[in-house]
């Protein structure tokens, strides 16, 4: 007589009740690459001297020494500066600009603002405390104007501004 008593293993049962299926490989195709923005910013702090010219839209909150001529809109932060001609849709100036500037749709000067030369828009809107130090031409509002100044600024450029700087939402 033993002390232990063995008792026989349990028979493995090698059959599963529940097989997997085998799963075939599937082809992801790769990630496509990101949509190109059209979006310019010149952060405060930077110096651009030259000519800009293009689509789309362009925050400045350093400075330009130069032309500035988009297709798309040109938004000008309270510590963005300007030095040569604007040209673009529409243009908002929360800073300075020293030159004349040509909005095609419209142009807002805010209460920061100010501009000094010349200025050519189909709408024209001056905030209390916005100067501007020059002439005016009131142009023929194109056939396809933008319908408010600050939604299309804010679909362009999805940008915002606080306390004079600049705020990327």
């Amino acid at each position: 007589m033993g002390l232990f008593k063995t008792q026989p293993e349990p028979e493995k049962n090698t059959q599963t009740l529940f097989e997997e299926p085998k799963k075939e490989p599937i082809s992801v195709p790769p990630p496509l690459p990101p949509k190109p923005r059209k979006e310019t910013v010149i952060e405060k702090g930077i110096t651009v001297a030259g000519k800009i010219f293009g689509e789309g839209a362009i925050q400045v909150g350093g400075c330009v020494e130069g032309e500035i001529h988009v297709e798309g809109s040109v938004f000008v932060a309270g510590s963005g500066c300007i030095k040569g001609p604007v040209e673009g849709r529409t243009i908002r100036v929360a800073g300075s600009i020293e030159g004349n500037v040509v909005a095609h749709d419209r142009l807002r000067l805010e209460k920061t603002g100010s501009i000094v030369g010349d200025v050519s828009t189909a709408s024209l809107v001056i905030e209390d405390g916005g100067r501007l130090n020059g002439r005016s031409i009131m142009e023929k509002l194109p056939d396809n104007p933008v319908e408010d100044i600050d939604t299309m600024l804010d679909d362009d450029l999805l940008f915002g501004q606080n306390d004079g700087g600049i705020v990327v939402d």
